[in-house]
């Protein structure tokens, strides 16, 4: 088997391993018995409490010919499955047989991530390679959160985790508020006495009409995703929740914006004589890196050595780089070849894994570069 078949096989059987957020043991187990038998120095640490996960986060080590490190980073969760997950290779492209995610995300990034660690367990790589496997990323980075920095010797890293064409560095990334609000009326018999109700989802209502959602900037992102309250249709509701979030590569933007959703929902509860209670929690913290960022630099490097553009880009969504970078540590996202992350129609085709392999080698090559002392 070649290692390019190697590592294709494991993909297909990591992803038919069940490991929604909050139920990673198996697939943090398979991980870390598969690098122990190729030799490798695997630790978990004691995150999955404070995570609320199934485990904890995996740090696998291969020491290098030089005295530099560096941190690839996928995590082991995925969102919820919608059943058994089988997958189907059609053309060239991995795909769920059936309405369920295929869970490539981020699957593909840790079968390359251990296929990189096979290739160098005995062959040491340029550079030393800290192996990160996080959980539950899927619900709040709570893995990569609860990480203690000061175990890794990489000052710079990679996360390999957005759906998007290999080649993409993205060098900016969002702040997400996220808001949950609880309108609390009066019930009353809707047919005989509604005069004596006050309508929770009426306000409710009243609160989502008067807010700017959508995208409301090329930086910022306005979103009420869920809504949910009353008992019966013969009942005026009493309760009704709200959950919204907002988003910005400007911090005090995604502020202003979530701001702005909570005075709708003051302002709309006090017209309706409606109580209200509500939560503004920080999901994450946004990030740009500086110009001189070794993380964007490497990464630059290695794709032009690869034969691939690089291309700088930002992006609505996070990742296990919005966490790292917030408690200080140089790591930039990385594009993965994946499509479709999160539903039914996600797909991954067998080139782009086979290719995003190569991108990590080419960026392990260019930081044992950066590890040499200069001539003369």
């Amino acid at each position: 088997m070649s290692d390019s078949e190697r590592m294709l096989e494991r993909f297909v059987r990591l992803c038919e391993i069940p490991s929604p957020t909050g139920s990673e043991r198996a697939v943090a187990d398979a991980v870390a018995v598969e690098l122990r038998e190729l030799g490798v120095e695997v630790s978990e640490d004691g995150a999955a409490e404070e995570a609320r996960a199934g485990a904890g986060n995996l740090v696998a080590r291969v020491p290098g010919r030089s005295d530099a490190w560096v941190v690839f980073c996928a995590h082991l969760d995925t969102v919820p499955e919608g059943g058994k997950i089988e997958v189907v290779l059609d053309d060239g492209t991995y795909r769920s047989r059936g309405e369920t995610i295929l869970g490539a995300d981020n699957k593909a990034a840790v079968a390359v991530l251990v296929e990189l660690a096979a290739r160098h367990a005995q062959d040491p790589p340029p550079a030393g390679l800290e192996l990160l496997f996080t959980v539950a990323e899927e619900d709040g980075l709570r893995g990569a959160k609860a990480l203690d920095l000061g175990s890794l010797r990489s000052r710079y890293g990679f996360v390999i985790d957005h759906a998007s064409p290999i080649g993409e560095i993205l060098v900016a990334a969002p702040t997400y508020k996220r808001l949950a609000a609880e309108f609390v009326g009066k019930e009353a018999h809707s047919g005989i006495r509604p005069e004596d109700g006050r309508s929770a989802i009426v306000a409710a209502a009243a609160a989502i009409a008067e807010m700017k959602l959508g995208r409301l900037d090329p930086e910022t992102t306005a979103n009420v995703g869920v809504i949910e309250g009353g008992t019966a249709t013969n009942i005026v509701p009493g309760r009704c929740r709200i959950e919204g979030e907002a988003r910005s590569i400007d911090g005090s933007r995604a502020a202003e914006v979530i701001g702005a959703m909570v005075d709708a929902c003051t302002w709309a509860a006090n017209e309706r004589h409606c109580d209200l209670h509500f939560e503004v929690t920080e999901i994450f913290r946004g990030y740009r890196p500086r110009p001189a960022s070794p993380a964007v630099a490497v990464a630059k490097q290695a794709l032009e050595r690869s034969g691939r553009e690089p291309r700088q880009l930002a992006t609505g969504g996070g990742s296990d780089a919005n966490a790292l970078r917030a408690a200080g540590f140089d790591a930039v996202l990385l594009a993965n070849g994946t499509e479709a992350n999160h539903t039914p129609e996600e797909s991954v085709a067998s080139q782009r894994i086979v290719e995003m392999l190569d991108v990590c080698e080419a960026i392990v090559a260019a930081a044992g570069e950066r590890a040499r002392p200069a001539e003369g």
